[in-house]
């Protein structure tokens, strides 16, 4: 039977205590560089690996971050979440993550999982919650961090910009151009929360510029594939003819639309203008090139783990709201005056 390798073990060969070994694990500045050099090199040659779960119940600190995103399959949110990991490793803390496919009992579910294992901060996708979940929330005692979304009367912590807002320059901007006959997929009731607020921001615009807001696809899909981005945009072309600028709750709604138009040989942006949301690769590498709003995910991610570090070090701070930008991105797909 193999050894167990210990700690004292691992002092014994680099000859120093057990507790210079536990110190530079933990990364203490009280051990100097050669030091924890010599005692990382020991363990290996040892096979020993610390066992920080012991160390963090002896200090109540867990080492980990609990973040929950709606999507593994959309890159904004994976963008966020690489930002993110790589700021809190600075930190010495680990992102533990929970996927939600957008469902609220899901989401609530997870929080209550995450809170049982004593996490230092828990970040959420967006602000809309159901009502346990939000109870948990406001009685966990750890920083907690709604990021993606900046909600008017913010109840926590909050990273994020408004997707209303940008939902509602964008249609401003196509409508200074000309663009009058306008029409939106996606945003449904069952969709998910941010393209409503999208939805919301297009009628904004259209009721401040007095056009017909009626013009409108509500989507229920939550994992959005091309076909029903297809269906969406055929769907829209049967009830109103009339339209001739699209803009779509996501970029891969503008993408459906546009490979409709194409079959049915209607030419963009010649006598149809589409316009998505997110800044996916797959807008900049159509043909032509899909008018977008770049929400900066990686700065969100960024921002949120110099807050949840703010918030370690002030833990009785109050709300903390952080703006982060976004950017219209105009394309080939809108490049025509109507």
């Amino acid at each position: 039977m193999t050894k167990t390798i210990r700690m004292k073990d691992v002092a014994q060969k680099a000859g120093v205590s057990p507790m210079t070994v536990s110190r530079a694990f933990k990364e203490d500045a009280s051990v100097n560089k050669e030091t924890r050099q010599k005692i990382l090199k020991a363990a290996d040659e040892l096979g020993y690996v610390f066992d920080s779960t012991a160390s963090n119940l002896r200090s109540q600190k867990s080492g980990f971050v609990a973040v929950t995103i709606p999507s593994l399959n959309n890159s904004n949110f994976a963008d966020t979440v690489t930002a993110l990991s790589d700021e809190l490793a600075e930190q010495n803390l680990q992102p533990l993550l929970g996927y939600t496919n957008y469902s609220p009992e899901k989401e609530e579910e997870l929080i209550e999982q995450f809170l049982k294992r004593r996490p230092e901060a828990i970040v959420v996708t967006g602000h809309r919650h159901s009502k346990r979940a939000h109870r948990l929330l406001e009685k966990a005692k750890i920083p907690v961090i709604e990021m993606w979304d900046q909600p008017s009367s913010p109840t926590a912590h909050s990273v994020g910009f408004s997707n209303t807002a940008a939902m509602r320059d964008l249609t401003a901007q196509l409508i200074k151009l000309g663009h009058t006959e306008l029409a939106f997929i996606g945003g449904g009731p069952d969709s998910d929360t941010r393209a409503q607020d999208r939805r919301n921001g297009f009628l904004e615009a259209v009721s401040d510029h007095g056009l017909d807001p009626s013009r409108l696809i509500n989507t229920s899909s939550t994992n959005l594939s091309i076909r029903e981005s297809l269906d969406a945009m055929a769907e829209l072309m049967a009830q109103f003819k009339g339209a001739k600028t699209i803009l779509c709750a996501s970029d891969l709604y503008a993408f459906g639309a546009l490979s409709f138009c194409q079959r049915a040989g209607i030419e963009v942006p010649k006598t149809m203008a589409i316009a998505g949301f997110g800044a996916f690769e797959i807008a900049a590498c159509a043909c032509p090139t899909i008018t977008t709003v770049d929400a900066k995910p990686h700065e969100i991610g960024q921002k949120t783990a110099s807050l949840i570090s703010a918030l370690r070090n002030n833990p009785t701070s109050d709300l903390q709201s952080t703006d982060t930008p976004y950017q219209i991105l105009m394309r080939e797909t809108t490049n025509t005056r109507f």
